[in-house]
């Protein structure tokens, strides 16, 4: 779907956060970081690199982000559709059909490889269509139920994990041990070399609704600062339980989203909220934004492209004439492939800023 014009009353701090995840995927998808750590193998270059189990980095941060900020944009629309008159029934529709398009766009991003068709289940699209559609459907309750059932997904977790004794998925936090594992080899006939596992929409269902509770949050008629103080104390209570809960009971895991990782990632996306909200829609910095909510306010535009267009050709097509060119004047290799990825950024960039200029903002 395309929607014309822009919405003068949009919550600019959203799409900066929101543009800020896409650019920084788009980077990674032009793999700009790979190139950057054959060159430097630094400690910062890895914070964009998933830790390989136990632990938290920068990156994990990135889809809990991406999540988080799907529910707080939803609480906004739906804000605005009772507003305009729209039903409960209608906007049900709306999301049934938004969260149907995320699926089918998320299964469809890894259907087709080389060795043929696959049915994959654990791009973020796919866990999207699930968590916001959990969001939704408690998204009139009280504020107290809403965190209530977030808490209980995650402790539904913890039981699954912990207390299904699978023969040979009984290891709650072993990699390809753990009862993900198993739920893949029912869902998908196949486990994830990487540790992956689909039954994550079930823990991060709560970074979802924690977003749509943080966006009733602010549009309601606090004082904007006791509103950045709620935010900025319930993130960092998040970080103490998380971090606490990693050095006592479970382990902070992105890879199956433990419960602690899921607390832990939800304070941090919590500060961030707090902070760019405070530093934009408060304080209104405005300038020097624009970088961004260009392509937050395209965003899945640009994921489609780069994850869909770009891996399985357009980033081959542009490196060739780039390195072609590169080589003409013996430009050094490593740098010629980090300009690579600068260069097929600059040019998805640039997509989003014609959409912009001609007012098309792609939705689903």
């Amino acid at each position: 779907m395309v929607n014309l014009g822009i919405d003068n009353r949009r919550l600019l701090s959203l799409d900066f956060f929101r543009g800020l995840i896409m650019v920084l995927l788009a980077l990674e998808a032009a793999r700009l970081y790979d190139h950057l750590f054959e060159v430097t193998d630094s400690s910062i270059v890895l914070q964009f690199f998933h830790h390989p189990w136990n632990g938290l980095r920068f990156w994990d941060l990135i889809q809990p982000a991406f999540m988080f900020i799907a529910g707080t944009g939803m609480a906004l629309s739906l804000s605005k559709q009772v507003e305009s008159g729209l039903s409960w029934n209608t906007s049900f529709k709306k999301i049934l059909k938004r969260c149907g398009w995320l699926f089918f766009w998320g299964v469809l991003n890894y259907a087709v490889r080389p060795e043929g068709l696959s049915f994959e289940l654990w791009n973020v699209l796919t866990q999207l269509s699930f968590t916001l559609l959990v969001a939704f459907l408690i998204f009139k309750w009280q504020v107290e139920y809403q965190l209530l059932f977030s808490l209980a997904l995650l402790l539904l977790t913890e039981l699954l994990y912990r207390y299904s004794n699978i023969p040979g998925f009984d290891q709650p936090f072993t990699d390809q041990h753990n009862f993900g594992n198993y739920m893949d080899l029912v869902l998908m006939g196949k486990i994830n070399s990487d540790g992956w596992v689909a039954v994550n929409c079930i823990p991060t269902a709560a970074h979802t609704i924690w977003g749509s509770i943080a966006g009733k949050f602010i549009l309601n008629e606090w004082d904007e600062r006791e509103k950045v103080k709620y935010l900025l104390v319930t993130g960092i209570v998040c970080l103490i339980v998380g971090y606490g809960m990693n050095e006592t009971i479970t382990p902070i895991i992105k890879r199956i989203s433990t419960s602690s990782f899921t607390i832990a990632s939800g304070g941090w996306c919590l500060l961030t909220l707090a902070l760019f909200y405070w530093w934009i829609d408060v304080k209104g910095h405005r300038k020097n934004i624009s970088f961004f909510t260009i392509v937050g306010m395209n965003s899945i535009f640009i994921y489609l492209f780069f994850e869909i267009v770009g891996a399985r050709w357009f980033n081959d097509y542009v490196g060739t004439i780039t390195m072609g060119l590169f080589s003409l004047i013996h430009l050094q290799e490593s740098i010629s492939l980090i300009l690579t990825s600068l260069i097929i950024f600059s040019l998805e960039w640039e997509m989003c800023w014609f959409l912009y200029q001609k007012k098309i903002f792609f939705k689903v």
